[in-house]
């Protein structure tokens, strides 16, 4: 497992997507998922919120949520008026829960902040999903010291790869950069731009 003592001392910025590389992803579709559900219960009075909860889980771990909302419509009859509900709580649910960052993606950010290299968090979920999920993250007070930028708001606004924006508004160069997430393809990308890529698996 990697630290960042392993990492290059010459490197002057570490870019981190969020879902799956500072938190896991599940952690914050997991509670959206239990709010949906009791707000089914209390809506309709069927299902169970904790039937739903359990098939949301199930499913979940076993395709991810790609057409989750579809398949607990066919499982449980839910009115599809429900759809929209479902979609607007993935951008404001409040969670029961604050979401946790990784326990070693943690000492990494503390590492890197406290040797006063930039940290930034580029995103390419949709933008009020991922405010909403950042607004809930327990950051342990880094959140000062880390710049978020959104992918998908970088290239409607400038039509520009978000990562070279990022390295041209703070006066670094490609080179200087280690980008990590747990895509593969994101690898391609960035040993293509000039950048340096790693898994954050190596780390967690």
């Amino acid at each position: 497992m990697l630290s960042y003592k392993d990492l290059d001392p010459n490197k002057k910025a570490f870019v981190f997507e969020l879902d799956n590389v500072l938190f896991p992803e599940r952690d914050y579709l997991l509670q959206v998922y239990y709010l949906f559900s009791n707000f089914i219960e209390f809506t309709e009075a069927f299902p169970p919120a904790s039937d739903l909860v359990n098939f949301f889980k199930n499913s979940y771990s076993s395709h991810g949520n790609e057409g989750i909302f579809e398949k607990s419509c066919l499982a449980f009859g839910i009115n599809e008026k429900y759809r929209e509900n479902f979609i607007r709580l993935h951008a404001t649910a409040r969670l029961p829960l604050k979401l946790l960052l990784y326990p070693n993606v943690l000492k990494l950010l503390q590492d890197i902040i406290v040797d006063r290299k930039e940290v930034f968090i580029l995103t390419d979920g949709l933008p009020e999903i991922q405010v909403n999920k950042i607004m809930q993250t327990d950051w342990n007070g880094l959140e000062k010291y880390i710049k978020v930028y959104y992918v998908q708001e970088i290239k409607t606004e400038l039509e520009t790869d978000a990562l070279s924006y990022i390295v041209n508004n703070h006066g670094l160069n490609l080179e200087d950069v280690i980008y990590f997430s747990d895509r593969e393809t994101d690898n391609y990308f960035t040993r293509f731009s000039g950048s340096n890529y790693l898994n954050i698996n190596q780390f967690i």
